[in-house]
Formats: C-alpha cells, structure tokens, sequence
C-alpha cells in the first residue's frame, strides 16, 4: 500500500469514526446541534465528489449501513 493509500483509508475511517459518534449522540440528544452539524458533515463527504476520489467504496451504501448499525445500539 502506498502513501496515498494509507492517507485515503485514514480520512475514511475518520469520517467513518465521526459519522458513529454523530449518530450516538444523536440518538441520546437528537437536538444536538454539534452532533447535527457532523451527521450532515459526513454526509456530505460520503456522497460528495471527492469521497469516490479515495475509494471504491460507494458512500451512499457505507452511509446507510453505519446508519442500520447505529439502530441497533
């Protein structure tokens, strides 16, 4: 794996990490705004042009499925 993989697979994952916290939050307090603003944050970069630029992964099926295991915290 190069550098730039390994960059690509980091910000994923971190976008991956903050997405999980953001729906844990809001699952305790839904009128987070902070956690509102990092749902709709990483939303955005999972169905943005850049995010397919890193991946083969398609963002808009990662998305969902962080979302079903979120509901069975």
């Amino acid at each position: 794996m190069n550098n730039y993989e390994e960059l690509a697979n980091a910000i994923i994952l971190q976008a991956v990490k903050d997405y999980r916290d953001a729906l844990g939050m809001l699952a305790k307090n839904p009128n987070s705004i902070s956690a509102n603003r990092d749902k709709s944050d990483c939303e955005r970069f999972f169905l943005g042009n850049w995010f397919p630029e890193l991946t083969k992964i398609d963002g808009k099926q990662l998305m969902h499925k962080l979302q079903r295991e979120a509901e069975w915290l």
